[in-house]
């Protein structure tokens, strides 16, 4: 017998009708009978048929019953089946396909009709997988291109955050900090993971532009004249404008633009206000002042996270977003949140 062509499972209980089928397509495919529910249901879960011929009239255990059990049965629930009835009633053949036939042949039935049925079926079902193999081939093809995506994208971030911190030596890590508080703030006030990695990405680019700034300024030990306090408050245009054309999935440039902008509109480079910012650029906002007054500048010591925390709750509400504020807060007090200097210098996984 060969065992490339298609099996096909036959349940009926009458002799003559297994006869009649057996005689109509033994020629073509590998036959199995089943004379009741019980051992057709076996035998499906054993074998596996292409297809399975089943009639409904059985004593022990009907058809209905049968289609119902394969159905529900995840190894044999993708087998197509097809009833054999002498009913021909609309309600009969409509519960039937409820149950997930695919078709019906009407006793007394034609070799001819029964042949071109369980053809038919037999090459759906083959396309069905055929189409269902390569969807899994290109699923893969599609995460593995993904993946690979990722890595350049993480590798060009990495570049684009260090080439500003290379310019910037005294804040050495505070992007890849900043990113790490502003994503934290962000689970913590329940934003969807997806909007957190763009909150991430953002967080790492958001000083992107003080490439720009002279170093004069940018490592200058005393205070700044109002002529350089107006040049470094630029590097948020400065980064907006070299991140405006990556098609990031995020408005990553956007966050990047506010991050300097204020609740009660004192903030630059918009003078923007209210809800005019991005919930996005908030936490960073936010994640980006209580860092940079916790840690070391070249004008002042670290000051500690706890003045940080104080500063940003003198705000809470006027400058900073209060969410954000009371989730800093929290993450601080009541879960013990540090820096992860070990991971300053890696790109997130996206």
């Amino acid at each position: 017998m060969n065992a490339s062509r298609p099996l096909v499972l036959i349940v009926d209980d009458n002799a003559t009708n297994l006869d009649l089928l057996v005689n109509t397509l033994k020629t073509e495919y590998r036959l199995g009978i089943a004379k009741n529910g019980p051992n057709a249901l076996e035998y499906a879960v054993k074998h596996k048929p292409g297809l399975v011929l089943l009639d409904i009239m059985m004593p022990e255990m009907d058809g209905y019953e049968v289609c119902s059990r394969l159905k529900a049965n995840p190894e044999t629930a993708g087998i197509p089946i097809i009833f054999i009835t002498a009913m021909s009633e609309t309600v009969n053949k409509t519960r039937g396909f409820e149950l997930g036939a695919v078709d019906y042949i009407t006793k007394p039935f034609h070799a001819a009709e029964v042949k071109a049925r369980v053809r038919t079926h037999l090459s759906l079902e083959e396309m069905r997988l055929q189409l269902e193999s390569q969807n899994v081939l290109l699923e893969h093809q599609v995460a593995q291109k993904t993946t690979e995506i990722r890595e350049i994208l993480n590798a060009s971030i990495r570049s684009m955050a260090l080439m500003a911190e290379i310019r910037d030596p005294y804040t050495a890590g505070h992007q890849q900090r900043v990113a790490q508080l502003a994503c934290a703030i962000a689970e913590k006030m329940g934003l969807a993971p997806k909007t957190i990695e763009g909150i991430r990405i953002a967080g790492i680019l958001h000083d992107v532009g003080k490439i720009r700034i002279p170093v004069s300024i940018l490592s200058r030990s005393g205070r700044l004249l109002d002529a350089e306090l107006e040049m470094l408050k630029i590097h948020p245009q400065v980064s907006f404008d070299i991140l405006k054309n990556i098609p990031f999935p995020w408005p990553v440039a956007q966050m990047v633009l506010q991050h300097h902008e204020r609740l009660d509109g004192s903030g630059y480079p918009q003078g923007l206000n209210g809800e005019e910012i991005l919930l996005e650029a908030k936490i960073l906002a936010v994640a980006d002042v209580t860092e940079a007054n916790s840690s070391f500048r070249p004008y002042r010591p670290a000051r500690g996270i706890e003045a940080a925390l104080t500063k940003i709750a003198q705000k809470k509400g006027k400058q900073y977003d209060a969410d954000a504020v009371t989730a800093c807060q929290e993450l601080f007090a009541e879960e013990g949140f540090e820096f992860d200097t070990n991971n300053e210098n890696v790109a997130p996984l996206l």
